[in-house]
């Protein structure tokens, strides 16, 4: 139990870099839905950074609990069984063949997010290829590297560098579900709100006539760089670009309620 606990650390570090690297990738995704880059936005590694605290506080609150859980629970199982559990493990280890084949499926495994951001694949389909890929590409090269020590530390850092890209991937597709539903009904959902997208919207005027733009119609404040602001025009469906000089935000409101049923379009259908 000690040395499992003693290892968390090796575990999340790779994983979380390989996640954070293809949020990266993410965000240009659900910039991308609205024709503008993160970096118009005013999104840079420093922003991205910041907002992405959110999102590993989160996960850290999650996975401690669960973390705990996990040990106590096989310790329990041990502990009842009469150290069936670890003698089982043990066994299990000096395998490699074994071992090799277990790393391989996951890490076949962990390519369904990526097929999913891709191409539009049957859980069957997924599964067969999974289990193809990981026999084919990790099993003999894993065999392998079980035979010393420096060979067994690179497979456990590619399965879990793999690890945290798949579920890179995976949220990568939730990320822009939720930019298409932003865009389509104005309402932002909790995994962009949980990467730090902002649910902004503001009323525009004119800063030399002091008359309102576009009508009056309230806008998202999508972000601002090198004193251009970018917009989304909900009523419309289309992202606009206007130097921040020429431009006063009137009225700003937070995560506006909609009524049911509301989408964005109005204006473009007529």
């Amino acid at each position: 139990m000690l040395g499992l606990l003693e290892r968390v650390s090796s575990v999340l570090l790779p994983i979380g870099v390989a996640l954070y690297a293809v949020l990266y990738v993410g965000i240009e995704q659900v910039y991308g839905i609205f024709n503008i880059s993160p970096t118009q936005a005013g999104i840079d590694q420093a922003v991205l950074f910041g907002r992405l605290l959110l999102t590993v506080i989160l996960l850290v609150v999650v996975a401690v609990p669960v973390a705990g859980a996990v040990v106590g629970l096989v310790w329990l199982l041990n502990l009842i069984s009469r150290g069936l559990l670890h003698r089982g493990y043990t066994a299990m280890r000096r395998r490699p063949w074994l071992v090799g084949l277990i790393a391989g499926l996951w890490c076949g495994a962990t390519y369904y997010g990526l097929a999913q951001v891709l191409v539009d694949v049957e859980v069957t389909v997924m599964v067969v290829a999974a289990v193809g890929l990981g026999v084919l590409a990790f099993l003999v090269p894993f065999r392998l590297m079980r035979r010393k020590p420096v060979g067994r530390a690179g497979m456990k850092l590619v399965v879990l560098g793999l690890t945290g890209i798949g579920l890179g991937f995976i949220l990568i597709g939730s990320l822009i579900e939720g930019a298409i539903e932003t865009q389509e009904t104005g309402q932002v959902p909790e995994t962009l709100v949980f990467v730090g997208f902002q649910d902004q919207w503001a009323v525009l005027q004119d800063k030399e006539k002091g008359e309102p733009l576009y009508e009056g119609r309230w806008m998202m404040l999508l972000g601002e760089s090198s004193g251009v602001f970018a917009f989304y025009d909900c009523d419309k469906q289309e992202t606009l670009l206007r130097p921040s000089e020429s431009v006063v935000l009137t009225q700003v409101q937070l995560a506006p309620e909609r009524e049911e049923g509301f989408t964005c379009g109005s204006l473009a259908a007529q």
